[in-house]
């Protein structure tokens, strides 16, 4: 059973040659951290808005130069994605933002665009931009979803409903905007069959790619304060390799697995410690899609 396709798999077959993404940023701010929604975000979230890894913000063509001088230590890539993590980048001077954008794509060995955003904010004049960007370029969005369950996203302090999730990503996919999703296992409102009906959805959805995320707690989120005055149990490291496995079984093969497990920044991880240890994580996942008869769709 040959069911699972992974980010450097699909690009590689793609372009027909090594494609890398640059963690760049674009300056945005988040509805859910100017107090437009809320000033604290989402609990999980970091000072750096789940960009822990990307480059200061300046001039782009500095960010462009010292991310493909960083991933040129780790291989050699022909091609690159420009990936907008932090916070919202669909969210502030559209202008400002389709400018900068249509810079990025302009350049001849970036072949595609990321863009790190929430499904609340893509309204009309959003939309028209990424259909001039989807002419354009390999583009797709990167939702934070984390979960379905509306009581899951009220803890998690989201500032939208599930409903509003799956209305506008229906908008998405009627003018062929590509989006992947992420998904975060161990909230501690959730048990399995949560976290089941998230991955469900996700496979009637079915979006271009998926993200799954441990939760992991580091000093500079919010999640911090509440771990502290109410500890919660955490995934061990074998639930949530299992839970991975699980659901990758359930999802479609085409569905495109971005990313295995998050990144934490070592410097402020308080728990669960494992999460810290990024290759044992994934290591401990292929051992077991191979014990279950899972592999690469090449």
């Amino acid at each position: 059973m040959r069911r699972f396709l992974d980010f450097n798999t699909f690009f590689t077959n793609k372009f027909k040659a090594k494609v890398a993404k640059l963690s760049l940023n674009s300056g945005a701010s988040c509805p859910n951290r100017d107090g437009t929604l809320s000033k604290g975000g989402c609990i999980f979230c970091s000072e750096r808005g789940s960009g822990d890894f990307t480059s200061d913000y300046k001039d782009i063509d500095k960010q462009i130069y010292e991310q493909k001088n960083l991933l040129s230590k780790k291989w050699k890539a022909k091609y690159y994605i420009a990936y907008f993590q932090s916070f919202t980048n669909t969210y502030g001077d559209i202008n400002k933002l389709r400018d900068l954008y249509n810079y990025v794509v302009s350049k001849e060995d970036i072949v595609g665009l990321s863009l790190a955003t929430r499904a609340d904010c893509l309204d009309d004049k959003v939309m028209e931009m990424l259909l001039e960007l989807n002419k354009k370029t390999f583009l797709f969005l990167e939702l934070g979803m984390q979960s379905v369950n509306e009581n899951t996203i009220k803890f998690i302090n989201r500032g939208y409903s599930h409903e509003t999730f799956d209305e506008n990503i229906k908008i998405l996919k009627k003018n062929k905007i590509k989006f992947l999703t992420h998904l975060i296992f161990g909230l501690p409102c959730e048990d399995k069959g949560d976290i089941l009906k998230s991955v469900n959805y996700i496979k009637d959805i079915h979006p271009f790619g998926v993200k799954f995320h441990c939760l992991y707690i580091q000093t500079d989120s919010p999640l911090y304060a509440y771990y502290k005055n109410k500890p919660f149990r955490l995934l061990s490291k074998d639930e949530y390799v299992n839970l991975v496995c699980d659901a990758i079984e359930i999802l479609p093969k085409d569905i495109v697995i971005h990313r295995l497990t998050g990144d934490a920044d070592k410097k402020k991880l308080i728990a669960p410690l494992w999460a810290a240890d990024k290759l044992s994580v994934i290591s401990s996942i292929d051992k077991e899609l191979k014990n279950r008869g899972l592999d690469l769709v090449v």
